[in-house]
């Protein structure tokens, strides 16, 4: 069952090319602290700006160091069914426990076409590994409603999970209303994975989060309260977390020659700057993401100090991990010159 705690993991860069000795270290990371599992090459590990090659490399390098240790879930989607089918059968082979499949992006097939042309032929191909929808319509422009997925979750066994990333808390009720109580459905994000998981009517099993990139072991524990019922206390970790949750997209009103625009930095622009602020492996995003503005830099640094400031607990473990002095990384300027634009 896949339940608990992931993290969508960052894929580093080192200069334009994959740094897989990063990568492997923040998986080391990610399990020292508890992750109840990882998924490689989601949105916020830039799968759209991956080759194949380096997608399947990743998800190779993932399962190799979550063997027996932790869940690996592989993200296989695209908006080509071929593509996915190929994607999943190669994560299949190389060990990964699941499959996440977001909805197919640009082309935009309907709710009736992503369960039978998409979701159904992988599912079916594939019936030895879990398959997880990931409803996401903010980036894909189309979703597969509650309705099909639980026509999905009747004709295959190995669709009982969903990542829910729709912002909206009626489709998540509506979700649990249609798949039973014995659906498992995936908080998709991090600022509200504690209504989910108290609501009632969704009852949401865990997260696949992004600051657990940076706060595995907080998140993790988040979770674990979350599940075993003490609230009092996972709300008090989700309210420490709260700056870092904020910062999976930065908003910025920036001007320019001609008046104010809004600057929109999107995951994983954001919690890369961080990652590299802190001295963990990362490098920058790779284009057409690109730097911050000044304005969305100093948000960034306000809500890490905060953090540092009243709950120094939770970057802790990275500073043990990797060595470094969060203190002196957050208050160099140095450290976050290269991340941020020069003017708009």
């Amino acid at each position: 069952m896949i339940t608990g705690s992931y993290t969508a993991l960052v894929t580093p860069f080192r200069g334009d090319a994959v740094d897989y000795e990063g990568l492997g270290s923040l998986a080391d990371f990610q399990i020292e602290n508890g992750i109840g599992g990882i998924l490689a090459v989601g949105t916020t590990g830039e799968s759209p700006c991956l080759t194949w090659e380096e997608h399947n490399a990743v998800i190779e390098e993932v399962a190799k160091k979550t063997k027996g240790k932790c869940v690996c879930i592989a993200g296989t989607g695209s908006n080509n069914t071929k593509e996915s089918l190929a994607a999943t059968k190669h994560a299949a082979h190389a060990g990964a426990d699941a499959v996440l499949l977001m909805d197919p992006y640009y082309n935009g097939p309907s709710s009736l076409e992503i369960r039978k042309e998409y979701i159904g032929p992988v599912a079916k191909a594939f019936p030895d590994i879990q398959v997880i929808p990931y409803v996401i319509p903010g980036r894909t422009g189309t979703q597969l409603l509650p309705e099909d997925i639980a026509l999905l979750s009747k004709e295959f066994k190995n669709v009982s999970t969903v990542k829910e990333a729709t912002g909206n808390i009626e489709n998540m009720r509506r979700t649990r209303e249609c798949c039973g109580p014995d659906f498992i459905i995936l908080s998709g994000d991090d600022g509200m994975t504690s209504q989910m998981m108290t609501d009632p009517d969704v009852k949401a099993s865990g997260a696949i989060s992004v600051a657990s990139n940076i706060a595995p072991r907080a998140v993790s524990e988040m979770i674990r309260f979350f599940e075993q019922g003490n609230v009092a206390e996972a709300k008090r970790l989700a309210s420490a977390l709260q700056p870092l949750f904020d910062l999976v997209t930065v908003k910025t009103m920036e001007k320019t020659p001609y008046g104010e625009v809004v600057f929109r930095a999107r995951n994983p622009l954001a919690f890369k700057a961080l990652m590299s602020i802190l001295g963990m492996p990362s490098g920058r995003c790779r284009q057409p993401l690109g730097k911050l503005t000044q304005n969305a830099m100093d948000k960034i640094l306000g809500a890490a100090r905060k953090v540092q400031s009243d709950n120094p607990e939770i970057f802790k473990p990275i500073a043990e991990f990797f060595s470094v002095d969060i203190e002196e990384r957050l208050n160099t300027p140095s450290n976050w010159k290269s991340l941020v634009y020069e003017g708009y």
